[in-house]
């Protein structure tokens, strides 16, 4: 049988976010919408339509068109979450800004875009958004105004929507249609210069939908939101996710830490938790972990980047977390192309990806050929349908690199269909191993050293070597207390379990991994680090 599925036909949302949103707040007006904890601050969903509207009016004041392109810097927070949806009413396109970015990246994405206007935060942790903003304006002539969000910036664009008829976003609205662009998401960027996804109100209102259709998300759940905005996983997975089911969305802050998050499923009694696999194991690691009462979660989603089956198994039997859901996908395509269903049993859930969303057609490749290989064989995920991006902003032949004639997006990421659909991830095609001529996967190595009872976390990547082209090396986050494993020791552990070209030759014991600000590992940066503490030409 061919490595090829298509997912259950359903109705899709053949509406703009803005219209959804509205019925929503009509439908649920009297319960809790959105909390922050940080401020403490609360809105029912009449409450919340009315703060986005006043925004929308201010957008529209402040001479905002439909196209305009609006951005927004800034860690989470409630104005992101208003940000999101007054754009959308007034038909801009919100341009996310990752919150890592510096001077040059920034001037990239500002002048790529076409930025009119800007929201950003002054500052968060290391980030002078505020002293960027004023270094780089010479280098951006398009970028007519900044609105800093926790200025009286904010308060000065309010008042321009005084003026403006309560009627005006209406009409706005009924001037859009679901297939328009309204949102640019650039590409973390790990190698090469960011691209930006140009999404549609079709794209992400779908997906955010059907993805927490299958967590069953009603509008009695609470969902934890440490995941950030500026990726599609909390904008789409998580805001429209809730706004589309009438559930409430709560910010423990503005960037993620393990125990705030914790305390606030504790005290917010929330019923579900995003998050990437990094975010889990830094909760369950943590001092406190068994102190937090998490009996009230049943429900999440853990994506962003391989999910290791021991840090699931925990999810499930420490955090209460029994319907907790894998998904996969990438910004390109909304972002969810699979996920686990609540009803699969705990291997499903915890070794593959899921098989393929409502509305879509997965295959997978052989990448050399484009013909589609035989269930149980190695290839390229390719992916077709509604939620496949409008192309990339302004760049025609990036997009042909990746989007076929035929609209299939090639994802780079080499997986598996079993028999039975079931997609399980393999590696990054430009993360496979070649070692004497032998493939090698870095995910079948790292959930072996998983199983390691010293083991935290590992990440494992090729190196140059001159007799076998590449060399596997391990990069491991010891528990708290357990003694620093050596190549030899993990040599010895792996011994008889792993063919021997699969056991790493070196092994660093480290603090952390380099991360992007969504979570997934740097593995181009770790080579580079590797190779230069081995001594390894590269």
């Amino acid at each position: 049988m061919e490595s090829y599925a298509k997912g259950e036909e359903q109705p899709l949302l053949e509406e703009t976010i803005g219209v959804n949103f509205e019925r929503t707040a009509a439908k649920h007006a009297d319960r809790e919408a959105l909390v922050e904890v940080a401020t403490g601050r609360r809105w029912t969903w009449a409450e919340l339509d009315a703060d986005v509207n006043a925004l929308a009016r201010a957008l529209i004041g402040a001479g905002i068109a439909a196209g305009d392109r609006v951005g927004i810097w800034a860690p989470n927070c409630a104005q992101w979450t208003l940000t999101q949806y007054a754009t959308a009413k007034v038909g801009a396109i919100l341009v996310n800004i990752n919150p890592s970015y510096r001077t040059h990246e920034l001037t990239f994405a500002v002048n790529q875009s076409g930025l009119r206007l800007m929201l950003a935060a002054s500052n968060f942790k290391s980030s002078d958004y505020r002293g960027m903003l004023e270094e780089t304006r010479g280098d951006c002539p398009d970028l007519e105004r900044v609105v800093l969000l926790d200025t009286d910036d904010w308060s000065a664009l309010l008042a321009q929507g005084a003026d403006v008829p309560q009627e005006a976003v209406a009409e706005r609205m009924a001037t859009l249609s679901p297939r328009d662009a309204i949102n640019i998401q650039y590409t973390s960027g790990t190698t090469g210069r960011p691209k930006g996804a140009t999404l549609s109100h079709r794209n992400i209102l779908n997906n955010g939908y059907f993805v927490t259709e299958l967590i069953n998300l009603t509008e009695a759940d609470r969902l934890c939101i440490p995941v950030p905005f500026y990726h599609c996983f909390g904008m789409v997975m998580a805001n429209i996710g809730c706004t589309t089911h009438g559930a409430t969305m709560v910010i423990p802050g503005p960037g993620f830490e393990a125990e705030t998050t914790l305390r606030t499923v504790v005290e917010e009694r929330c019923t579900g938790l995003y998050g990437v696999p990094t975010m889990f194991i830094a909760m369950q690691n943590h001092p406190s972990f068994a102190e937090h009462d998490l009996s009230s979660l049943r429900t999440g989603i853990m994506a962003g980047s391989p999910c290791p089956v021991e840090v699931m198994k925990k999810c499930v039997e420490q955090m209460h977390m029994s319907e907790v859901s894998i998904a996969y996908g990438m910004t390109e395509t909304s972002p969810v192309s699979t996920q686990t269903r609540d009803d699969d049993d705990l291997e499903r859930r915890t070794e593959t990806i899921g098989r393929v969303h409502p509305n879509l057609e997965i295959k997978i490749v052989d990448p050399a050929t484009g013909q589609t290989v035989p269930r149980g064989a190695t290839g390229e995920l390719c992916t077709r349908g509604y939620s496949v991006m409008l192309g990339y902003w302004q760049e025609e032949a990036k997009t042909a690199e990746v989007l076929d004639a035929e609209g299939w997006m090639h994802t780079g990421d080499l997986a598996v269909m079993r028999e039975d659909g079931y997609c399980t991830i393999v590696g990054r095609s430009k993360d496979m191993v070649i070692r004497g001529g032998e493939n090698v996967y870095p995910r079948e190595i790292e959930e072996f050293l998983y199983t390691h009872p010293d083991v935290q976390d590992v990440q494992v990547i090729g190196v140059p070597d001159e007799k076998y082209g590449e060399e596997l090396c391990a990069w491991i986050q010891m528990k708290q207390g357990a003694t620093a494993l050596t190549a030899e020791s993990v040599r010895e552990f792996a011994s008889g379990q792993l063919a021997h070209y699969k056991i790493p030759r070196y092994v660093m014991v480290v603090d952390d991994f380099p991360i992007t600000v969504t979570g997934k590992v740097r593995k181009v940066e770790m080579r580079a680090v590797s190779s230069r503490k081995l001594g390894l030409a590269d």
